[in-house]
């Protein structure tokens, strides 16, 4: 007889395939996951075993690193992600991959109020495969990304992004957090090439897991995450009900580095702002 505690499999379709996506004031033909950009956020508990069937219908050779595509989760809590693993088809082949304690466990925290999962990413005006193998065809350094996103959206600093609350299609990510919860913010860095400096005005942020393990608790206002790390925080909402934002944005020492300078930006409100 099975119980609540017996693991699972979990089975996903995934199809690669180009879809329509409008960005800073341009639609192009992107390369994306069942027309999602990001993806599709894969959840699991551990202990779970995941099978994953991808179709390819676009028109570029592409596999998905996610250590297989049929595997169990062993010994790992916490978050991590999918993405392609072929040329630069990351750029917008990706999502998040959510692993719960096992059915049963709890947290070797206090139990958030609710969770919400922070994709950190590039985009590029244009055919990410194209800026590369211009550059390789060149030997120049290739393009910069035009924009930084957060879950896909570059936020209202950008032209074409929505200002205020109302998300959109091309709206700026809302992050719910009521006054007095504690919530989970799972922050994955899936940009190509940038370290990524994250941070949410006027809150701390107790850090409590990176890259599917649990860590020692410790409390700071910034994270700098590389590309393909994750860190998870604990925010609670003990400020002034307003409106805050969340932003990311890369910073490069070297002089004449090009690198972008632009920052991606979600918003945090309780229901009191929402609704007003």
């Amino acid at each position: 007889m099975s119980t609540l505690a017996d693991p699972k499999a979990h089975h996903h379709e995934f199809v690669i395939q180009a879809t329509p996506v409008k960005r800073l004031c341009k639609t192009h033909n992107t390369i994306t996951v069942n027309g999602q950009f990001p993806g599709p956020t894969l959840e699991v508990n551990n202990g779970d075993t995941l099978v994953v069937k991808v179709t390819n219908k676009a028109r570029y050779n592409v596999t998905i690193h996610c250590y297989t595509y049929r595997f169990t989760v062993q010994g790992q809590e916490g978050t991590l992600w999918w993405h392609a693993h072929s040329s630069w088809l990351r750029a917008t082949v990706y999502g998040a991959l959510i692993i719960h304690p096992k059915q049963g466990d709890s947290y070797p925290f206090t139990k958030p109020n609710r969770q919400a999962t922070l994709l950190l990413g590039e985009w590029w005006d244009g055919n990410p495969i194209d800026v590369v193998r211009r550059a390789t065809r060149t030997g120049a350094v290739p393009n910069v990304s035009n924009a930084y996103t957060i879950n896909g959206q570059p936020g209202d600093l950008y032209s074409c992004s929505s200002k205020g609350l109302i998300q959109t299609p091309i709206g700026t990510v809302i992050v719910p957090i009521d006054s007095g919860e504690t919530n989970l913010l799972r922050v994955i860095n899936a940009a190509l090439n940038q370290p990524l400096f994250f941070s949410v005005a006027n809150h701390k942020l107790t850090v409590v897991g990176a890259d599917a393990s649990y860590t020692k608790p410790f409390t700071t206002k910034v994270l700098m995450l590389g590309p393909d790390q994750t860190t998870d925080v604990l925010i609670t909402g003990d400020q002034p009900p307003s409106r805050y934002y969340l932003a990311a944005s890369a910073y490069f020492s070297a002089q004449n580095a090009p690198f972008d300078n632009t920052t991606t930006t979600a918003i945090r409100a309780g229901p009191e702002i929402l609704t007003a």
